[in-house]
């Protein structure tokens, strides 16, 4: 049987693409988290497991509590300068070892909406299908390079947006690629018999699953990243080798790599390329 690639989706930003960076927190709608081989989840598990246990925590690990210590982790705001950083620390030191690589697709949503509004109005697309078509299919084409067969795993949201990732999924495996195929040659786009052959299935998961979790704490400075070139969390992966283009030759970044989509030319700052 051939073995199983899994990919794991959080998402991070808002889908609203009238939506302002005040409104929402950011200027990205992003998909994305890690990818695993299947017999590699009992080690993330244990690690997650091991961390918690170190650290007494009981509830889910989750990237935007943790940031802000709040909620689940406002525990954290009584910890000394000291002790918060060695939780850091530890937390760091347990994600750059996991047997994973870090993967999105990053859209900024002002690119978005000025490279579409006025030619599609209303009628443009929702953003969380352009991200996720790409983030799945540049996972396909490294899943086919490894020999496996690609499982995706998204994380429980509303049942509305669960039927549309659903569906996406469907109309990957028998149409293929939904870009104008004039302008998407450039990423080589896998043809819809490969991706037939390569997506195996796509479920939900819940915020209870460790891998998950593990993948919204990968989400996180991958996007940042798209706009801090120096943000520590993702020089932190990439010294590890822990985001996909670490182990992409350079003309491979293009078209498997992490994508930044939609951001204005010249001013992306972490384009995640620079890695060898």
């Amino acid at each position: 049987m051939t073995p199983a690639l899994h990919l794991y989706l959080d998402d991070s930003g808002s889908r609203d693409l009238d939506k302002t960076q005040a409104q929402t927190g950011s200027r990205w709608f992003a998909l994305g988290g890690l990818l695993i081989r299947e017999e590699d989840e009992a080690i993330a598990r244990l690690a997650h497991a091991d961390f918690c246990k170190n650290w007494n925590i009981a509830k889910p690990l989750h990237s935007y509590e943790i940031r802000n210590r709040t909620a689940n982790f406002d525990w954290l705001q009584k910890l000394s300068a000291d002790e918060h950083k060695r939780f850091m620390d530890d937390l760091t030191e347990m994600l750059v070892n996991l047997p994973v690589l870090g993967t999105a697709c990053v859209v900024d949503r002002q690119g978005y909406n000025d490279r579409y509004r006025e030619k599609y109005g209303l009628r443009r697309w929702a953003v969380c299908k352009t991200a996720f078509s790409i983030v799945v299919e540049r996972a396909a084409k490294y899943a086919c390079r490894e020999k496996r067969r690609l499982k995706v795993f998204y994380e429980r949201t509303d049942k509305l947006n669960e039927e549309r990732l659903e569906q996406y999924f469907a109309d990957l495996r028998t149409i293929g690629m939904p870009f104008d195929v004039g302008t998407s040659a450039q990423y080589a786009p896998l043809a819809s018999n490969q991706m037939k052959d390569t997506l195996w299935e796509c479920r939900k998961k819940f915020k209870s699953s460790p891998v998950m979790q593990l993948a919204d704490l990968y989400l996180w400075p991958i996007c940042k990243g798209g706009y801090e070139h120096d943000y520590k969390p993702l020089l932190a992966l990439r010294a590890h080798k822990k985001t996909i283009n670490c182990v992409l030759l350079a003309h491979e970044h293009n078209v498997m790599g992490v994508k930044y989509s939609c951001f204005e030319p010249g001013k992306q700052k972490g384009k995640d390329v620079s890695f060898p």
